[in-house]
């Protein structure tokens, strides 16, 4: 999701300037006066003083010991990364042009690397999710692993984007993750051969309860920026195949593009429920839905675990708040920021936290979740067995 606010605007001004002047120092093309007046300026109309910067690099270039290894553009994406890494906040994220390039391909559900989601829970790091039907998840792993090592190398302390550069890699090639799960004595590895990444977006079923009725059993695994493509055709399908209610199934649905779940959400709502409260620093904005509320009449459960995040978890308060949706399974993952990937000019980026979220009620999720109504634990038996208890439960509730 991109978004140039006036904000987002003034920090990539930020970041620009900094990459000219250093380009321009390497070229020689400031003169000394020119800088200090530069500077004087710049400054004054942004209140930063870029001075330190300069020194920094000056004192770099003169004295370092090994002159013939400065690489300019690595200097200026270091000094972007820091202020970043400064927010100390481990969802927003300088990328340069090549990261920017992984990231986007991300977003779009195309890659190559095992299709895992992790994110920052209690301070530590966590598996969101492993997309459905990748090397991740058919190697065994599960949403809410915590990843203590990869390749064998400590990743405590290591920002998110760093953990994921070492996951990622070219097609069969091999990465080996140490996981802690709760119900183990000890951590395992788990060896993950790499494989090029297509994420479905959705898939659906007619299944049929005990009495006869015809229910949908419809999954979103991953909120790309294509999947209301999908999503329309398949609801069409659903709309003529006689289902008479719906269980929506955001199991391991880590999120993606906000834009994307509220066109969804206004199949499942009445046109003007609020989908979400957003706070932008200090401002409050209301996502609307519009339509075309297709789904409004029909039954509906929804399946939640703690592998649902981000966006799904807006979804399920949307649908929560505004229709009493009964939601089943274990308490979500809870992710309650907003980020957009801001683009700067030279093809670097910028994934930043731009607002918090609210549920329509004005309930904060972050860190906590979403708990559901019907809480049903699926067990390492279950796993085993390839029962579903949460889907049994669901299909019961549904037909009362």
């Amino acid at each position: 999701m991109k978004d140039m606010n006036f904000f987002q605007r003034g920090i990539s001004r930020t970041l620009l300037l900094i990459l000219v002047i250093i380009l321009a120092f390497g070229t020689g093309l400031f003169t000394e006066d020119i800088i200090q007046k530069y500077y004087q300026r710049v400054g004054a109309s942004s209140g930063l003083d870029f001075s330190l910067l300069e020194e920094v690099f000056q004192k770099i270039e003169a004295g370092f010991v090994a002159p013939e290894k400065l690489d300019k553009t690595k200097l200026i994406y270091g000094a972007a990364s820091g202020m970043v890494e400064s927010l100390n906040d481990p969802y927003t994220v300088f990328f340069d042009p090549e990261e920017t390039e992984k990231f986007e391909e991300d977003i779009s559900g195309f890659f190559e690397g095992v299709g895992i989601q992790i994110g920052i829970k209690e301070e530590q790091l966590q598996v969101i999710a492993p997309l459905e039907g990748t090397p991740s998840q058919k190697a065994g792993v599960r949403a809410g692993d915590k990843i203590l090592k990869v390749d064998g190398a400590s990743i405590a302390g290591m920002p998110i984007e760093e953990v994921i550069s070492l996951i990622r890699g070219p097609k069969n090639t091999t990465v080996t993750l140490t996981i802690s799960r709760q119900d183990w004595e000890e951590p395992k590895d788990l060896k993950i051969i790499r494989d090029t990444i297509k994420v479905p977006t959705l898939k659906w079923e007619l299944k049929e309860t005990q009495d006869g009725k015809k229910v949908a059993y419809f999954t979103l695994f991953y909120f790309s920026d294509i999947i209301y493509k999908d999503f329309k055709e398949a609801v069409y399908e659903i709309l003529n195949s006689g289902a008479e209610g719906i269980i929506l199934d955001l199991r391991n649905n880590p999120g993606g593009v906000l834009s994307q779940v509220e066109e969804i959400a206004g199949w499942f709502l009445k046109e003007g429920d609020v989908i979400l409260t957003e706070q932008i620093r200090g401002h409050e904005q209301k996502h609307k839905s519009k339509g075309p509320s297709k789904f409004v009449s029909y039954p509906l459960v929804v399946l939640i675990n703690q592998g649902s995040a981000s966006a799904s978890e807006i979804l399920i308060a949307s649908l929560r708040d505004n229709r009493q949706v009964p939601i089943i399974g274990e308490t979500s993952f809870g992710k309650g920021c907003v980020q957009r990937l801001i683009d700067l000019k030279d093809g670097s980026s910028i994934k930043m936290t731009t607002s918090k979220w609210f549920t329509p009620s004005g309930e904060g999720i972050e860190g906590k979740g979403l708990k559901p109504d019907i809480e049903v634990n699926l067990t390492p038996e279950d796993y085993q067995k390839g029962s579903d208890p949460q889907l049994e439960q669901a299909m019961e509730i549904i037909t009362s």
